[in-house]
């Protein structure tokens, strides 16, 4: 079933929060009407797109998260996206075109720490060029790509940007240590 650019926005955003949240935030995130919103949230909760796991607040669900073109992840993935990376898979970070910060990150953990520490000029030129993204798809977290890309359609800036960053990046690393059965350090 081919879900309308509506309801695939609000998808998109509730991938993008990645916890239960009210109507009214999302439409807000979204930029619409609240009713609007609200009609085709009870559709896909309907549908299966997306659960109530309490009153008044609603969560994307695995079947969304796949209409997305997310891949589901399971204890062996989960696993490989925290493990430590080799050298040349590591993400090194820039400040620009030949101006390398002498940084690198060589796990998604090892990235959230980094992305605390590192100048909002290297940030905004990986974000802008899709650095994070490649690097998420190239190790095999569609989710986080996609996640990361949402971010960068929110024009948000400077520590915001770096924030909201921070968090996507940290929370996920929570959700797949609770699938390795890992424990996630909190920054």
């Amino acid at each position: 079933m081919s879900l309308s650019p509506v309801r695939c926005e609000i998808l998109e955003i509730m991938l993008l929060l990645d916890k239960p949240e009210k109507p009214a935030y999302i439409a807000r995130e979204l930029g619409k009407d609240f009713p609007s919103v609200m009609m085709h949230i009870i559709w896909l909760t309907r549908m299966g797109y997306i659960a109530s796991p309490a009153k008044g607040l609603y969560v994307i669900t695995e079947k969304g998260k796949k209409a997305l073109g997310v891949p589901e992840i399971d204890k062996e993935k989960a696993q490989a996206l925290l493990s430590q990376m080799p050298p040349d898979k590591s993400f090194h970070f820039y400040a620009g075109i030949g101006k390398p910060l002498n940084i690198s990150a060589d796990s998604l953990q090892d990235f959230c720490d980094k992305i605390l520490k590192v100048n909002e000029e290297s940030i905004n030129f990986h974000l802008s060029r899709g650095d994070f993204e490649a690097w998420f798809t190239g190790i095999g977290d569609v989710e986080l790509s996609k996640k990361v890309a949402l971010l960068k359609t929110k024009e948000k800036v400077g520590e915001e940007l770096r924030r909201r960053l921070h968090a996507i990046v940290e929370n996920r690393c929570t959700v797949l240590a609770n699938f390795a059965k890992h424990t996630v350090p909190s920054t």
